[in-house]
């Protein structure tokens, strides 16, 4: 049986009424993910038809999910909010602060040992506050909630960017900032832009090597890592039907990396299968009695161009086996021949050193099974890897039904780690270097979402890149980052020439899912009588001290960085070692900005100061100026705040006293986040203004005490030389975000509310 079966059951009830009257005002078929979004409005029935890109909407999720890293900051928000119990279905997951070096056993014991003062906080706010608690070791956040809590026709929120993954069963699943996730554990209504819809057409089928991971790897070419900025992709066609609903987990999970708000499916068998597997027939027989209404009208599929703002159509026939990187999700290479070309061109490594298997999106037991099926050939074949081999489960349900069935086995016996089921090398919690920025220059592939630079291992000379688990096991076994398993050889122990057959695996286990413990702790009936206690010496946790507001009358604003280039939340806001410190504002806050490169001499953690004229690391000299009094600008380019969802990228410059964050454009989760903490997040009207930004310069905010929806503001820029440039910026705040703004932060005016 299925957990909060009678709230999803409810969800089903008002689907047929809403969506029906979402079509009358509409006037039109619908879209799967317009049914959902009308579904969930905060007012219930629809009675307006909204502005995609333009209305903001208040909405009603059906749960939320925090994974460790996030949950602590999100936690310690909530516990100032004022409420007795969490409003909705919640869920805490240990995944990320469990470090890949040795192996699962040894690996999750170290974790215990030095993270339990983190564990135990999560563990007794749950407990508090009726919140589900899964231990460390249970499996990474997006799995299990797609093996036990996603739904089609659902809409969710979680603080981690790749929430998405749930779209695989039909779901909106969005990522949000951790004071997002406050508003709706505090019943309090949860805004969104209302989005555009872009359409993806599959037709043809997936066969021999290529995999759903190759779908969204040339998603990613199309449409850049912001291109789906604003917007739910929408999958559909018959090669979406064809496909496990564990492969459009896949492809829902890395539309992160193209900026998506979030990516779905229209529900079909494949789903069915999977909830009957996962041992949730009442789901899925609740949803076979709406199930045209849990997917997209069939108007909207014959004629796509009609309903979407845009459409994009992919011949699975001819997709080949892609290789994305390094630095960056979006630049695809062809496996093979091109990739030699490339590779020789940008002087990318050719040797491989290690490959990898798992993290949120491609840790099932399909995408395991698939590439033990490469791993066995090369035990049958006398092949040995090339390259150094590892695997992380997505679960614990997955990893001991996978034992069970002798697919770990088999990556044990061609020297492959088998890691705990966790997120790892994905996040940076991978003790691979002793010092990883002196690390050599090297090529790894990983079935990961993410490969910026330092992302897996801190090492700045990693050239990460992105494959299927089938192809990541191939090269792993050949050692070279230009091998096609299609046609090239390998030599054996023998020194025969051997190749490697298309992968094959199972959609689901032939003997069904099987697990002893699955690492989940319900929350007590009532938690009145739980204690949370923080010690005030404790330098992993801290309890929140609510911020000022920052007022409309800024002067003399000194700039702090203007950020070169791609500046994403790892930029911000490091991950790897600093995830130790996501409960302790102060501390983590000494991360601020050490990634981002100074336009003004290519350099990382290295700014002017205007209070002395000396150079220094960018949090030193930040503190210096809030010691001093002196507000600060940071200035950055496009897509600023790309990546993740981590929300200590806008409260540690918040904490620190920057009032505002002026860039060419912004990532979508990031500018909430700013947003909510209370900050300033504005857009250059002209994009070439951000060249006349230089290393001194002062602000003066002429017209804040105007701030208004729509209406852009103005800042009078003085140079060193006493010259002045007056520039203007943009903002997308509505008048609900400016009273976040005028509070200190949107949780300031949660407990005000709740007073």
């Amino acid at each position: 049986m299925a957990f909060d079966i009678e709230m999803i059951k409810e969800v089903y009830s008002k689907v047929v009424e809403r969506v029906d009257a979402a079509r009358k005002i509409t006037g039109k078929p619908l879209t799967l993910a317009e049914k959902i979004l009308y579904t969930h409005l905060w007012d219930g029935n629809p009675t307006k038809a909204f502005q995609r890109g333009k209305d903001y909407v208040d909405f009603a999720p059906d749960r939320v999910a925090c994974q460790d890293a996030t949950a602590q900051m999100a936690l310690l928000q909530f516990m100032q909010a004022g409420k007795a119990k969490v409003a909705v279905p919640t869920t805490v997951h240990c995944d990320h602060l469990i470090q890949a070096k040795n192996g699962a056993s040894s690996d999750l014991q170290n974790a215990l040992n030095t993270s339990n003062e983190v564990f135990n906080f999560l563990e007794s706010v749950s407990n508090k506050y009726g919140i589900g608690f899964w231990k460390p070791g249970a499996g990474i956040i997006h799995q299990v909630v797609l093996e036990n809590y996603a739904f089609p026709g659902g809409m969710m929120i979680g603080t981690d960017s790749h929430t998405v993954n749930a779209g695989g069963l039909g779901m909106v699943a969005i990522g949000v900032g951790g004071a997002d996730a406050v508003d709706v554990m505090a019943g309090m209504p949860w805004e969104l832009k209302f989005p555009k819809l872009i359409g993806v057409k599959l037709t043809g089928k997936l066969s021999g090597w290529t995999a759903p991971k190759d779908v969204i790897l040339k998603v990613a070419e199309i449409l850049t890592v912001k291109g789906g900025t604003g917007a739910i992709v929408e999958y559909f066609g018959p090669g979406a039907t064809a496909m496990s609903c564990t492969g459009k987990g896949t492809i829902c999970n890395m539309g992160a990396e193209i900026g998506a708000t979030t990516s779905t499916f229209g529900y079909d068998e494949s789903m069915e299968r999977y909830l009957r597997a996962t041992d949730r027939e009442d789901v899925a027989d609740a949803a076979n009695e709406v199930a045209s209404y849990l997917t997209a009208d069939s108007e909207v599929y014959t004629n796509p161009e009609q309903y979407f703002d845009q459409v994009i159509e992919i011949n699975l026939s001819e997709l080949q086996p892609l290789l994305n990187g390094p630095f960056t999700p979006d630049l695809s290479t062809e496996a093979g021949p091109d990739m030699t070309a490339k590779a020789n061109a940008n002087d990318w490594p050719l040797k491989v050193e290690w490959g990898l298997i798992g993290s949120c999106t491609n840790s099932s037991y399909e995408d395991l099974s698939r590439a033990s099926s490469i791993a066995q050939q090369a035990l049958d074949k006398g092949l040995k890897t090339k390259a150094e081999f590892g695997i992380n489960p997505g679960s614990e349900q997955v990893r001991y039904t996978a034992e069970r069935d002798g697919i770990l086995d088999v990556f044990e016996k061609l020297d492959a780690t088998i890691f705990t089921n966790a997120c790892g090398p994905c996040i940076g919690q991978w003790a691979r270097y002793e010092d990883p920025k002196n690390a050599p220059k090297n090529s790894i592939v990983h079935s990961f979402n993410r490969n910026f630079a330092k992302r897996a291992d801190g090492n700045p000379n990693t050239h990460a890149f992105v494959a299927s688990p089938e192809l990541v096991a191939a090269i792993a076994i050949a050692g070279r980052l230009d091998f096609n398993p299609i046609t090239d050889k390998l030599i054996n122990e023998n020194g025969e020439e051997v190749m490697l057959d298309e992968p094959t695996g199972w959609e689901l286990p032939p003997k069904g899912f099987e697990v002893k413990e699955n690492g989940y702790l319900e929350p007590v009936a009532d938690g009145s009588g739980v204690v949370v206690s923080v010690d005030p010496n404790s330098e992993r946790l801290e309890l929140l001290t609510p911020f000022t507001p920052i007022g409309n009358e800024i002067n003399g604003a000194k700039l702090l960085i203007k950020a070169f280039g791609k500046c994403t939340t790892d930029h911000i806001s490091m991950a790897g070692p600093w995830l130790r410190y996501r409960g302790h504002l102060d501390n983590i806050s000494n991360n601020c900005l050490i990634g981002a490169v100074n336009a003004y001499n290519k350099q990382t953690n290295f700014v002017k100061s205007q209070i002395d004229g000396e150079y220094d690391a960018v949090p030193k000299t930040q503190r210096a100026y809030k010691a001093a009094g002196i507000p600060t600008v940071v200035v950055g380019d496009h897509n600023y705040g790309e990546g993740s969802s981590r929300e200590h990228a806008a409260m540690e410059p918040r904490h620190l006293g920057v009032v505002a964050v002026i860039v060419k454009s912004f990532a979508r989760i990031h500018e909430t986040n700013l947003k909510k903490q209370g900050m300033l997040g504005l857009t250059f009207d002209n994009e070439a203004d951000y060249d006349l930004i230089q290393e001194d310069d002062t602000f003066n905010f002429l017209d804040l005490h105007e701030f208004a929806p729509g209406k852009p503001l103005t800042i009078e820029v003085v140079h060193a030389d006493g010259s002045k440039d007056t520039i203007k910026v943009n903002h997308t705040y509505n008048q609900g975000q400016i009273e976040w703004y005028n509070e200190g932060s949107a949780l300031n005016l949660i407990k005000k509310q709740n007073t």
